[in-house]
């Protein structure tokens, strides 16, 4: 019997890279693999379901969830996570020295939905700040306008402001029109090293190692989506992806490690390696939900708080089913 001819969206990261040029084989697999942006993956997955298997933004798959109408079920490999302290920026030139001075403030996004900005708003929250306190300017980063991908309801007690129909968040950043902006991406003003743009927490690093010491959590970001009718159609396909992607990042994670020639265009790659792995354990990047259920819950319980799922999701609707363990020898 001939193997399934699928097509699968992911980024083009050292932990997809094996499975992309084909070391690793998903058993029954024959994957047409398109390496892309984000942006453009969730885009088109989600206003298209373009791809029968893709990486997806978790917040944006849990409203779709929450909603009942999603065209994906997740696997648990979580192909990005990232701390978003260093995701909030901010004018130095406006007052804003800690969280607590954002409230009443003009603050760019691109989507209110978008991941990093939920655990953005999450360590805010922590610090008394809370998304009623902020005016929220929501247009597109360097190009004007930029849609939600995905139909969300917004609170009442929340404010979001279109912005100008001519403008983008990078330059009403750098003319002070906005007063900071959460984002996953950098605005163009800051990589450039514009004078009066920073960061909110100047030593991200640090922020993030003391807020995981607090908390356990090193939030996720994406999940790999299954159509739903592959997944029902093939029981068999969600145990493949997660075995091979797990798979492949194992081979991703043996060459990080491997510094007799650093695998990344980056210094100092052996320290950074065992800091995290001081901060976070041995094993510092996990797929699956078993190990990871502090994270879930947290973000599950976030985003009904930021009400973006209008009820609290539970770890156990969210991944297949056939995915929840794995067989031991």
């Amino acid at each position: 019997m001939p193997d399934l001819t699928l097509s699968i969206a992911m980024g083009d990261y050292d932990r997809t890279r094996p499975i992309h040029d084909g070391r690793v084989k998903i058993d029954g697999v024959s994957p047409v693999t398109q390496l892309l942006s984000p942006e453009e993956m969730f885009f088109r997955a989600f206003r298209h379901q373009a791809f029968d298997i893709s990486e997806l933004s978790f917040s944006s798959y849990c409203v779709k969830v929450a909603q009942g109408d999603a065209p994906y079920i997740a696997v648990p490999v979580f192909l990005s996570r990232a701390f978003r302290h260093s995701s909030i920026y901010i004018r130095t030139d406006k007052g804003i020295e800690k969280p607590q001075d954002l409230k009443g403030k003009r603050i760019g996004i691109a989507e209110w939905q978008l991941t990093a900005n939920v655990w953005a708003r999450g360590i805010l929250e922590g610090y008394g700040v809370h998304q009623s306190e902020i005016e929220w300017v929501r247009g597109g980063m360097h190009a004007p306008g930029r849609p939600e991908k995905i139909k969300v309801n917004v609170p009442d007690d929340v404010t979001i402001t279109a912005a100008p129909e001519d403008k983008t968040l990078d330059g009403m950043l750098r003319a002070g029109e906005i007063d900071g902006y959460i984002g996953p991406r950098a605005l163009n003003c800051f990589d450039e090293g514009h004078p009066q743009v920073g960061r909110l927490f100047a030593d991200g690093i640090t922020a993030a190692s003391e807020h995981f010491e607090r908390t356990g959590i090193f939030p996720i970001m994406h999940v790999l989506g299954i159509r739903r009718h592959l997944a029902d159609t093939h029981p068999w396909l969600p145990g493949a992806l997660l075995k091979a992607f797990t798979e492949s990042k194992r081979m991703a994670e043996t060459a990080l490690a491997d510094t007799s020639a650093t695998k990344v265009t980056m210094p100092f790659v052996e320290d950074t390696l065992s800091a995290a792995r001081r901060l976070i354990g041995p094993q510092i990047w996990t797929y699956g939900v078993p190990g990871n259920e502090k994270v879930l819950e947290a973000f599950v319980d976030i985003h009904h708080r930021q009400g973006l799922s209008p009820r609290r999701l539970s770890v156990e609707e969210l991944f297949h089913p056939a995915t929840f363990e794995a067989y031991s020898l």
